[in-house]
Formats: structure tokens, sequence, C-alpha cells
């Protein structure tokens, strides 16, 4: 993942901690497809879809959208799976 695209992800996650004013943009469907992909919902032909299932599973308001707060826990999801698997390989 290059530079920038994790700086959108990271900055989408940290307005979904803070709450944002105005909507944001939804995050770059390049990044996105990766990390469902890590936490297990497969993506295929339709993004909105595999968001609406992830949004379904954590627990959000399936909508479609990786607005703040769907970006935020895809992240951070992301994070404790590779944690957990940098633990396993040791």
């Amino acid at each position: 993942m290059s530079a920038r695209g994790m700086l959108s992800v990271v900055g989408t996650a940290v307005g979904g901690l803070i709450g944002w004013s105005d909507a944001p943009p939804p995050a770059d469907p390049e990044i996105v497809r990766p990390l469902l992909t890590e936490v297990g919902v497969p993506v295929g032909e339709s993004l909105e879809e595999a968001v609406r299932t992830f949004q379904e599973r954590v627990g959000l308001e399936p909508d479609g959208v990786a607005g703040p707060r769907t970006v935020h826990l895809l992240a951070r999801y992301t994070k404790e799976i590779r944690e957990l698997r940098l633990g396993m390989a040791a």
C-alpha cells in the first residue's frame, strides 16, 4: 500500500473516531478492497455489497458506503488480524 493510500485510510479512520461535522468522501476503493479481503469478506464484483456485508458483521448500519466509522473498524480489525498472525508465527 502506498504512503498516500495509508494516509487516506488513517485520516478516514481518525475521522470515524472523532466524528465529522460534514460527511467526508468515502475511502478509496483500491484501499478498501484488500482490507475487506484480509478480514474475510470476499469482494467479488460489488464493492458496495462487500462493504454492506462487513457493516452487518460489525453492527453498523449496512448502507454500503465506506465512511469514517466503517473504515475505522475495518482498519482496526485488519490490524488485529495482522498482529495475531505475527504472534502465531513467533
